[in-house]
């Protein structure tokens, strides 16, 4: 069974950090890139990161730039999303998602995680 399992997520002060997992199971990561998505209350699904599979190349859309790193691990089938200098604004549920490449078409994506909370808050 193909399957993304998020977690890392939690509550965290303003100016802290958190490291999200996206482990998968069913299928090999190394042929695929991968992207951290996250959607906040009351808004679109947005793309924060993505990291493809055949260079290792990485994006960042532009309010992480600076703050986040994804990098991954296949030997343990895993991605990272390191996120630190964390603001409020950064609120939302994390999702990480499977393509062929980094794909900017959100909708393209083939392997979805369930999400994990990431809550900044004082």
């Amino acid at each position: 069974q193909v399957q993304l399992v998020e977690s890392g997520g939690g509550l965290v002060q303003p100016g802290g950090s958190l490291r999200l997992s996206c482990a998968a199971s069913g299928f090999t990561l190394d042929y695929y890139a991968i992207g951290w998505f996250r959607r906040a209350p009351g808004k679109e699904r947005e793309g924060v990161s993505c990291i493809s599979s055949s260079d290792g190349s990485t994006y960042y859309t532009d309010s992480v730039k600076g703050r986040f790193t994804i990098s991954r691990d296949n030997a343990k089938n895993t991605v990272y999303l390191q996120m630190n200098s964390l603001k409020p604004e950064d609120t939302a549920v994390y999702y990480c998602a499977a393509s062929w490449w980094c794909n900017p078409t959100i909708d393209e994506y083939d392997y979805w995680g369930q999400g994990t909370q990431v809550t900044v808050s004082s």
